[in-house]
């Protein structure tokens, strides 16, 4: 997956990337979900080496970065990690004609410490409430955020939802689900299968089946607020 992830996304930022000489490229602002950070910072460093200009790019929740951009904050291009935060964008204008394309696509699992030994299979009527107890769920803002929204979505239908909503330790983010999880304040938490393999401190418990949630896609799209010619060339995608 992160393989797959790293050669897609390569080849948006060649292609965002081909037009005018190194000397008169500028730097490249993108916002980009944060299950993209470990991706966009490799290829990143890659670029500087390359090119000698870099994305530069700011990580945090889809809606968050979706908001700021309503606003007038200066990105060139948004990867947002559902459509509905892109399609909140395209509806205001913001999104550039003919420049949206779906990148990429994740997995959701549940994930805990590294060191536990929890076994647990996500099924119709499975006791999640009961394996927590006392303690809680991490997940990202399941009434924002689109891992949240997913792993709501993914809860629901299979019944366990009511078992944990009142049990949950909300991210601003995916990433902040993640380091619940990492730095062992709680015992479970739903995120990006891409997330759990970036963290060695987290290991997959199980994965949400298949048809349990919306499809998890990646949109990404020229911002129409961008004044970068380079950022551009992302339409001739």
């Amino acid at each position: 997956m992160k393989h797959k992830l790293l050669i897609l996304l390569n080849i948006f930022i060649c292609v965002l990337l081909t037009l005018g000489p190194p000397a008169a490229r500028a730097d490249t602002t993108v916002f980009a979900a944060a299950s993209l950070k470990n991706a966009l910072d490799e290829i990143n460093q890659s670029w500087i080496a390359q090119r000698g200009s870099k994305v530069v790019a700011s990580y945090a929740s889809s809606s968050a970065l979706a908001r700021q951009i309503e606003k007038g904050a200066p990105a060139d291009i948004f990867i947002s990690a559902d459509l509905d935060w892109m399609n909140y964008l395209a509806q205001r204008k913001l999104v550039g004609d003919g420049s949206r394309i779906n990148l990429l696509r994740n997995e959701l699992v549940l994930i805990a410490p590294a060191s536990s030994k929890v076994s647990f299979e996500l099924k119709r009527d499975a006791q999640l409430g009961a394996l927590l107890g006392n303690e809680r769920l991490s997940v990202a803002d399941p009434d924002h955020v689109p891992a949240g929204k997913y792993g709501r979505a993914g809860l629901e239908a299979l019944g366990l939802w009511q078992q944990v909503a009142d049990k949950l330790a909300r991210g601003e983010n995916v990433r902040a689900a993640l380091n619940f999880v990492a730095r062992g304040e709680t015992p479970l938490g739903i995120v990006y299968r891409t997330d759990a393999a970036a963290e060695s401190k987290v290991r997959i418990v199980a994965a949400f089946p298949a048809g349990s949630h919306p499809a998890i896609v990646y949109p990404a799209a020229l911002l129409t607020v961008n004044k970068n010619s380079d950022a551009a060339a992302f339409s001739l995608t």
